[in-house]
């Protein structure tokens, strides 16, 4: 069978279309995840690890891979730009290249036929369906090169993408870490008569199951939403020639990614908020790391970037 630019194999029939690299893992972790209806795994420790986790992991997605690797809304330190990076590795979410190239592929195409994933198809290809599938207008080593030659340019995300088996490691290391935290915290907080043994095991596994693989699905599904419910619910503020919506629910979930039309019509600003209600967490989170002299050069709103510079000697108000 001829080869792809990629070294795989050219799809001939549905199920050489399959993409098992990510069939196997969104089917192992939501099998996983269900470990957690199991009584002996549930404390309220691993619910709240779980809920807070959904934040700080998900902000890699939203703030690292979105606002400042994907749109570039603003910069920070290196050392900090790696550190969003390695959030968002431990959503798999895909390598930073391949997530900014899906997502710029998606708004040069929103809800046309190139768009990878586009709820005019359906609801389920929108939130997932796309993943699985091979898309020879994405999956190429020449759209890469187009969409994300900054990203390439970078020895350490060039590096991610000609050692996959990195992201693996990455995400097995902090779920190793989660256990063996939960473990020591089970061992030391064991009371007496109770086997130290099977205290640290039972809260380690807990810490893992709730605070790795809980986490993970919640954030793919938060995530997976925007493409889906912010393309087919919500309301718009602006005509943008495609299907985008604002969704209070998503925008809840997702810390102000569901504004979502907003977002169409201004992709380059690091704020989604434009009314005063629509509130922006993530935004609101940029500003604070540039208070704290961690971030530059962010980008407000279209309408606050075109507003007249106030007259020498003008009082702003």
């Amino acid at each position: 069978m001829p080869k792809g630019e990629r070294g795989l194999a050219r799809p001939s029939t549905v199920a050489d279309r399959i993409l098992w690299v990510y069939v196997i893992p969104i089917v192992l972790i939501h099998a996983l995840a269900l470990l957690a209806v199991v009584p002996w795994l549930i404390s309220w420790t691993g619910v709240v690890v779980m809920i807070l986790g959904v934040h700080v992991f998900g902000q890699g997605i939203n703030i690292g891979y979105h606002r400042l690797l994907t749109h570039r809304s603003f910069e920070t330190p290196r050392w900090m730009e790696r550190g969003f990076v390695l959030l968002a590795l431990c959503c798999v979410q895909d390598t930073p290249a391949r997530w900014v190239a899906n997502h710029r592929h998606h708004h040069k195409h929103s809800d046309t036929r190139p768009d990878p994933h586009s709820p005019l198809v359906n609801f389920f290809w929108s939130h997932f369906g796309w993943l699985i599938y091979h898309n020879p207008g994405i999956h190429t080593l020449s759209s890469y090169q187009t969409a994300v030659p900054d990203i390439l340019r970078d020895p350490f995300y060039l590096r991610l993408e000609k050692r996959p088996f990195l992201v693996f490691w990455i995400y097995v290391a902090h779920a190793a870490l989660y256990f063996l935290i939960g473990a020591a915290a089970g061992a030391a907080l064991a009371g007496p008569g109770v086997d130290r043994g099977m205290a640290a095991l039972q809260f380690g596994l807990s810490l893992l199951v709730w605070g790795v693989f809980v986490r993970t699905m919640v954030v793919w599904h938060i995530t997976w939403s925007v493409n889906s419910l912010s393309h087919m619910f919500g309301y718009r503020n602006y005509e943008t020639g495609e299907e985008s919506r604002n969704n209070w629910l998503v925008a809840l979930l997702t810390v102000g990614e569901g504004w979502h039309n907003n977002h169409h019509h201004d992709p380059a600003s690091a704020s989604n908020q434009h009314r005063w209600w629509e509130l922006d967490v993530s935004y609101y989170e940029i500003k604070l790391l540039e208070r704290f002299g961690l971030a530059k050069r962010v980008l407000p709103p279209r309408h606050v970037r075109q507003r007249p510079a106030p007259a020498d000697g003008a009082v702003v108000a």
